[in-house]
């Protein structure tokens, strides 16, 4: 079985859509497009966009020590020359890079049109860390009055660290823990503001009379609050009654209390995210198929029809629609519109004949990847009905190539056990 080395080595997570041909693109954009590739991270189809992401990598990291190098006066007065030939040549880089990414817009947001992909762009948080990351190095030319607010905003070249999140899934579990549980840390934070407020009120009572000017107004607190409930104490501001000393005491028990709530919402975050990427490293090789997931386009015979019009076969039913932002669970008076998502199950065949669908999904190890259908060595009882790559369904012919992340769609007649799930 041969392995053939020039099929893309990238997951279709990592990619916006899957790799076009060049024949299917409009003669004027196919440089856009291959820039597109190159700009975007953990798109290693090629080796001039693997190169691309190795220069980014290595022109942040030097960009980031430069900067931390030349807050020692030691070394800045010895390699003063060098240092800034390496923030010039990295500056530019992050320049000529914001340009091809604005360039290449069209294809980051293909559902807009290229004026306003590109606008979107310019104005997206990726967009506005790219353009902070060299404006500020030439805007003292043009405004030289305003360099030190200039140099400030260069840290946010920092920002761009994120980027490298791509490569590495482990780097994404906070994202996902902060985007899954932003509601439950929203309530706690709320619940520290009112309990930072009531208790500069609480402390401005019992502490105004013997502190006139330390505590002289219902804010005068707010300090005092904040370092007594976060545990940080600094102690310039502190009671001195008896009664504030008691007051004191009782806040900064609560303040333990109250910063444990956002803790234990992140540490129970992490737990059911890494459970749960564990499970589907377990399970998502190989499982049994009993839903599928389809998408609803205006030319498909079921738009404006109701569910219980679509003559589904006995045993198969629409388990959930997806609309937008709303999950529907359809009863047969529910009409289907153009951009649904349904989810469609089906009953498992009982038979005396085993007929198993079964679902492999390519990774980065499988014996299948990069290799031709007509080269798999398979039982001549299984057969390959269909790949979905890039959300898209295709029926493979003798010529297809398998890649990372392919989920392969198997029917067979025999026991599958002999089929690899990956190495």
């Amino acid at each position: 079985m041969s392995r053939k080395k020039d099929i893309p080595n990238h997951s279709a997570a990592e990619t916006p859509d899957d790799r076009l041909p060049d024949s299917e693109l409009p003669k004027g954009d196919r440089l856009r497009y291959h820039i597109f590739r190159m700009v975007s991270v953990g798109v290693v189809d090629e080796p001039v966009n693997q190169a691309y992401d190795v220069i980014s990598t290595v022109a942040l990291i030097v960009n980031l020590a430069v900067m931390i190098l030349n807050t020692f006066s030691g070394i800045q007065e010895r390699y003063d020359t060098l240092l800034l030939v390496l923030e010039h040549v990295t500056v530019f880089f992050f320049a000529v890079d914001y340009v091809l990414r604005v360039y290449s817009a069209p294809y980051l947001y293909p559902d807009l049109s290229p004026v306003k992909a590109q606008i979107k762009y310019v104005f997206s948080f990726a967009g506005i860390i790219d353009f902070l990351s060299f404006a500020p190095f030439y805007l003292p030319i043009f405004f030289p009055s305003g360099a030190s607010v200039f140099r400030f905003f260069r840290v946010a070249r920092i920002m761009r660290l994120f980027r490298i999140n791509a490569y590495y899934d482990s780097l994404n579990v906070i994202t996902e823990v902060l985007s899954s549980k932003k509601m439950q840390l929203v309530s706690s934070v709320f619940i520290i503001l009112v309990l930072m407020i009531a208790s500069s009120l609480c402390m401005y009572s019992v502490e105004n009379a013997a502190q006139p000017n330390v505590f002289e107004n219902a804010f005068s607190g707010i300090w005092w609050a904040a370092s007594t409930l976060l545990t940080v104490g600094y102690g310039d501001i502190y009671p001195i009654t008896t009664m504030g000393k008691i007051l004191g005491i009782v806040i900064t028990f609560l303040g333990v209390g109250m910063v444990a709530i956002p803790t234990g919402i992140i540490s129970a975050g992490f737990v059911e995210q890494y459970t749960r990427l564990k499970k589907i490293g377990e399970l998502a090789v190989e499982e049994g198929i009993r839903f599928i997931r389809i998408k609803l386009n205006a030319k498909d015979a079921w738009v404006g029809r109701q569910v219980k019009d679509t003559q589904l076969p006995h045993g198969v039913l629409i388990a959930v629609i997806q609309r937008g932002r709303d999950t529907i669970i359809p009863n047969g008076n529910v009409v289907l519109e153009a951009g649904d998502t349904l989810l469609i199950g089906a009953d498992s065949p009982k038979q005396d004949i085993p007929m198993n669908t079964k679902e492999v999904i390519i990774d980065r190890n499988h014996s299948w990847n990069g290799t031709a259908l007509r080269d798999l060595d398979i039982s001549r009882q299984t057969f390959v009905i269909m790949v979905r790559r890039s959300g898209r369904n295709i029926v493979p012919k003798g010529d297809f190539v398998f890649r990372i992340g392919d989920e392969v769609v198997l029917y067979t007649r025999s026991n599958l056990d002999e089929i690899p799930t990956g190495e």
